[in-house]
Order: structure tokens, then sequence, then C-alpha cells
């Protein structure tokens, strides 16, 4: 069997080439991250991908060209936690030495030891489902960060807004500061355009009672009147409301692939297009699992374990060392299909009886809710109530 370790960087990647019994092929070399270095790397493999095992670190998007590469001319890589990688290091030696080459050596020889199974070519839609739950995460965090600026703000020029309405960040305040971007332009409003501007992005629950409350509050407010931090206010706001209508494309694209798929995980009360498909995307493919065991260890919610001699430790916590992305999703889900789903609504009670913590309770009942997922992704089955 011949062994090819490939350290995954941003412009050149290092690879060592041995056999199983350990005989160097190809001592540590560098290649180029483009087309010329990947046929350099290719000129040192066989023709075809009987009997060879390539493996490489997982580094995001860094790897995703190579690993393209790899799986179109039939070498299906093995992908490597860095953890795993970092652990194996330090088994190996006791000197505090790293360099992408001895990684790259690390990694051909994680190969021989290791049953990892290798990378799988993901269906189109997967793939496509799986880039757009991970954009989808980055621009609810880029919304986020904006609003926390609009709070910010808020509290620099009418920080008694807070107290008027439910939610500063939410579409009818928004509305109003950007039309009245300061306590004393507020203050100076026509009571009836203060009063359109609420109830048109209120749906009605904002009237003229509400207008009349936060112009009081604008008059008597100790804000600072600031051209420079007004001009902010309409900026970040602009930027809400751009990123929020990029937000409702992004889920009617989703919601297309997943109509398409008609994934069983829609039958489970609770669960929609948004917690199914990033479900999904991060499964990829149920049959790599063979339990559901190896499924809640990939989520990172399998407990922790911890023995010495006669000692067990019996409080600790859950590992954490899975996609984080899933564990979100699973979390959520199971918090969510509790409330719609008189089977787990009763196990979710059970626990909290027990005295657990909220998010111990929601842990428990996560698991819970990974045993049925794996079930009817296994048996691609709909979900059926428990009497």
């Amino acid at each position: 069997m011949i062994l090819v370790g490939i350290d995954v960087a941003k412009d050149k990647h290092d690879c060592y080439i041995c056999d199983s019994d350990g005989n160097v092929i190809k001592d540590s070399f560098s290649f180029d991250n483009n087309i010329d270095g990947f046929n350099l790397l290719l000129s040192f493999l066989p023709e075809t991908s009987d009997n060879v095992k390539v493996g490489l670190e997982a580094t995001g998007h860094y790897s995703l060209n190579l690993i393209n590469f790899l799986v179109e001319y039939g070498f299906n890589p093995v992908i490597f936690n860095p953890l795993q990688i970092n652990l194996f290091r330090k088994a190996h030696t006791l000197r505090k030495t790293k360099t992408d080459k001895i990684d790259a050596k690390l990694i051909a020889l994680m190969l021989s030891a290791s049953d990892a199974k290798p990378h799988l070519d993901l269906s189109y839609h997967i793939s496509e489902l799986k880039s757009l739950t991970r954009y989808r995460s980055r621009l609810k965090a880029q919304l986020s960060k904006l609003k926390i600026s609009i709070s910010r703000i808020v509290n620099i020029i009418f920080p008694e807004l807070e107290s008027c309405v439910y939610s500063v960040t939410q579409k009818s305040t928004l509305a109003m500061l950007r039309m009245f971007p300061s306590k004393e332009l507020i203050a100076n409003a026509h009571l009836t355009k203060l009063t359109n501007v609420l109830m048109a992005n209120s749906s009605g629950k904002y009237g003229k009672d509400k207008a009349i409350c936060i112009k009081k509050a604008a008059a008597k407010s100790i804000g600072s009147d600031s051209d420079a931090i007004s001009f902010e206010l309409v900026q970040t706001i602009d930027l809400i409301n751009f990123y929020s209508s990029k937000f409702k494309v992004l889920e009617d694209k989703i919601k297309f692939i997943m109509d398409q798929i008609q994934s069983p995980l829609m039958t489970i009360p609770g669960i929609s297009y948004n917690l199914a498909s990033i479900i999904l995307a991060e499964i990829v493919d149920i049959n790599r699992f063979d339990n559901d065991g190896q499924l809640l260890a990939f989520a990172g919610l399998d407990p922790g374990t911890h023995q010495s001699g006669k000692f067990v430790a019996k409080d600790v916590s859950m590992v954490k060392r899975g996609s984080p992305h899933l564990r979100w999703a699973l979390l959520n889900a199971a918090r969510l299909v509790a409330m719609n789903d008189e089977t787990f609504a009763l196990y979710y009670q059970k626990k909290k009886s027990e005295g657990k913590h909220h998010y111990v309770v929601l842990s428990h009942t996560a698991k819970k809710l990974v045993r049925v997922i794996f079930k009817l992704l296994k048996e691609n089955c709909q979900f059926v109530p428990q009497s």
C-alpha cells in the first residue's frame, strides 16, 4: 500500500510518500497550489488509485480544490481532524517541533495506523446545500454584529428608547431611526408622520400612543446629538436592510433545494427548512456512520469520560469536538421538537424533574433526537409520533 501524506497551506502544500512498511518512496517535497503543482503531485502517484491512500488535514477552503482534483483522478483522500494530527504528533515525539514537512510525514504514517474512511464524493444537492448553509451562518453573524452596533449607537444618541420599544433592532424601530436619526429629530417630528412610520412597519401594533411616548422620551433624553453618529446610524441601518434582503433570497434558494431532496427530516414536528438543511448538509451521507453513537460523536454531543484507578468522574461535559454547525442545529431542533411532539415534551419534562439544568436537559433531548434522525435517514422513512 502506498501512503501519501499532504500538509495543506494557502499557497503551497507539502507531501510525503512512503509504503505501508515505512520505506520512503518520495521524501518530503513542496508543490504549488495551482494546476502545475497539482500535476507535479500526480506525476509521483501511480496511474491508478488501487493500493494508494492519500491523507490530508481538514483546513477549510484551502484544501477544497486539491480534494476535488484528487477525486477527479480517482484518489479519494482521507480527511483528518487537526486535533487527531496534533495528538499523533505528541505521541511520536517529546520534542516541541512542528513543520509542514513533518506534518506531511505524520499524516502518511497515520494512514497506516488509521481506519478512517475516505472523503465522500458529495452529491450535487448536498454540496450546494453545505455551501449555502455555511454562507447563511456567516451572513447571520454579520447581521448580528450590525445589530449590536445599532444598540451601541442608540445608547449614545437616545438611551431612553430601549424602555419605549420591545427592541431597538426590530423593523419598526429601525424604520423610525432611519427617518429620524437623532433624539432632536424624533422630538420635533410631526406626530402623524411618526405614527405612520411606526404603524406601517409594525403591522399596526405601534400607533399614536407609542409615537407620543417616544416623542416625550426624546424631548427629555440625555443622549448626545452628533451628525457623525447619526450618519453612522443611517449607514448601519442601510446595511442591515441590505443584508436582510439578501438573507431572504438565500433562504428561498435553500428551500428550493430542500424541496427537491424531499428529506424525511422535514416530517419531524418542529424541524423546518432552516434546521433540516443544516443537519443534512453537515451529516452529508448517513451511511458513513455505522450507528447513532458515531453520529452523536460527530456532532460533539457525546459526554466526555474520565476514569483513573477506582475514580470515575460523574459530572462531565460534552466533548464539543465535532461539527459546531451540526451541534447548534441539533440543540435548537431539540428545543423545537420538545415543543411540538408529546413524546419529546414528556422526555424533556422527565429530565427537568430530575433537577437538571435547562441546557443539560436540552443536550439529553438532542441525543434522543439524534437516534430518531439516524433511523429516519438510514431507512428513509417518515417520522411517526409515538402514542
